[in-house]
């Protein structure tokens, strides 16, 4: 008498046959529109990872010479360790980096665990808020106070770079920084690259591909995870703003 063994393993047999078949389909599915126009379950696709460094220590009221190049604060140096570990166990190719240090330095603890070296990209950095001011003086000493209030009264509206005297304008910060991301991504046809850089820089890029009319469309958090594809000539957003590695058990890291 049979004990069932039989019929066990010919079941067995057919089961894995199914999910064999069901494999084979899910590859020669032929992709949707939305497939196609966002990216989906494409397997040619280059995977842009834009973190924004962390937080930076510096005095809102100092001078000139302070503000453009501050370094991670004690928070920053525990939020770029995070994003780091948060992407440890990612995929990552290369490692780019504005030269600005609290970029930069975030950008190492992301690289290290991958044994890359960042490549630092001077287009990458931030974009230069009163860069024409003598950087011995404060922008309040130099430009006035009124001035400086309407100007900020209408970034609060027009979210411009444009608003701000003795500045890089929006056309030029623009230009620079979607040419050299762009310039990233065709570098590195199907791969995943991470870009640590700024949050007016991850507005120019993502805002450029999802055609928003304002330099700040949103406020990334410090080492926030934004992820934007490409190929075939598109561009796509995948993730904005994540901060799931900045809330642990420990208690939140998160700042803006």
């Amino acid at each position: 008498m049979s004990d069932g063994g039989g019929a066990d393993g010919e079941r067995e047999t057919n089961e894995a046959a199914e999910r064999a078949s069901d494999e084979r389909a899910a590859r020669l599915r032929v992709p949707g529109p939305f497939d196609i126009a966002f990216l989906s379950n494409l397997e040619r696709v280059t995977e842009l990872i834009l973190v924004r460094h962390g937080q930076q220590h510096y005095d809102v009221n100092g001078p000139v010479s302070e503000l453009l190049d501050p370094p991670l604060s004690e928070l920053g140096r525990s939020q770029a360790r995070l994003v780091g570990m948060a992407l440890s166990t990612e995929r990552i190719d290369h490692v780019y980096a504005s030269p600005l240090r609290r970029a930069l330095d975030t950008a190492h603890e992301i690289a290290r665990h991958h044994r890359l070296e960042p490549i630092v990209v001077d287009d990458l950095r931030e974009v230069g808020i009163f860069q024409d001011v003598p950087h011995d003086k404060t922008p309040l000493e130099f430009i006035g106070r009124r001035a400086l209030a309407g100007a900020r009264e209408r970034m609060i509206t027009e979210k411009s770079w444009d608003v701000y005297p003795y500045s890089e304008s929006s056309y030029d910060f623009r230009k620079r920084v979607i040419n050299a991301v762009e310039g990233i991504m065709l570098s590195h046809p199907n791969e995943r690259i991470v870009i640590a850089c700024h949050g007016g820089v991850i507005n120019a890029y993502a805002g450029h591909v999802v055609g928003s009319k304002y330099d700040m469309f949103f406020r990334p958090a410090h080492t926030s995870i934004n992820v934007v594809a490409g190929g075939d000539g598109r561009r796509a957003v995948y993730r904005l703003n994540d901060v799931h590695h900045l809330l642990t058990p420990e208690g939140s890291f998160h700042s803006v």
